[in-house]
């Protein structure tokens, strides 16, 4: 079921990402006041928004468990926050990048949008070691839901709060600065949105079919394994 469709998407996802390099590195032009090392703006922030957007998905998902108790929609959710939770490390690791090279150091405490996106990869670091410290499964299922819930509508919210802070450095490119972008750097930011998009649908869709798949293998081994009788012990009498 997961892997339907899943070929076309990953040669869309190569690609758009292919599509999106070129632009960066031969298309799009330098910034007048930070240079090349501008360009990781190209992968940090299309990267952050798609975490962002993967997290509070997870949560719809979460939240569309505890409606059905489909244990369908726990996986879909768990995948979706497990790759959000690998892309957060990319965002960070680019983020410091940029601001060593514009800042000229590697962390701002005092920069509400780093500091709230860290926030938020603490919080969700804290998801899988509540969801498999949990042994019983519907369990695990149900406080993993409630979890993705919760921190999933706490994203958005800490957007908005950083949003709306009157102090910042950070440069802001959802907003009414993006008017001022030209035009090669606003196609080049929206291929490379649409590429890193693309890349984590398909490793989403990718793992939701090899753990159904292995998943559906475990099932038939444990179904094998009740229909085949125990082998008998040696020098052990064979009962009739």
């Amino acid at each position: 079921m997961y892997g339907k469709g899943l070929r076309p998407l990953a040669a869309a996802t190569a690609l758009s990402v292919t599509a999106a390099l070129a632009l960066v590195f031969f298309w799009a032009p330098n910034d007048a006041d930070q240079g090349f090392i501008q360009k990781i703006f190209y992968i940090h922030v299309p990267i952050a928004i798609v975490a962002l957007c993967g997290f509070v998905a997870g949560g719809i998902m979460a939240l569309q468990y505890l409606r059905t108790r489909d244990p369908s929609w726990d996986l879909r959710s768990y995948v979706a926050i497990h790759l959000s939770l690998m892309l957060a490390v990319g965002v960070l690791v680019t983020g410091s990048i940029w601001a060593k090279g514009s800042w000229g150091q590697w962390w701002l405490w005092d920069e509400p949008m780093l500091v709230s996106f860290l926030i938020v990869f603490l919080l969700y670091a804290c998801y899988q070691p509540l969801r498999f410290s949990i042994e019983q499964p519907e369990t695990q299922a149900r406080y993993a839901a409630v979890f993705a819930v919760v921190a999933g509508a706490f994203v958005p919210i800490n957007f908005a709060a950083v949003r709306m802070a009157e102090s910042y450095i950070h440069p802001r490119t959802l907003g009414t600065t993006t008017g001022g972008m030209p035009g090669e750097m606003m196609i080049t930011f929206l291929v490379a949105l649409v590429a890193v998009a693309l890349l984590f649908v398909t490793l989403w869709k990718y793992e939701l079919a090899s753990k159904s798949a292995r998943f559906q293998l475990r099932a038939l081994r444990k179904r094998l394994g009740a229909d085949v009788p125990a082998p008998r012990r040696s020098g052990a009498p064979e009962l009739s």
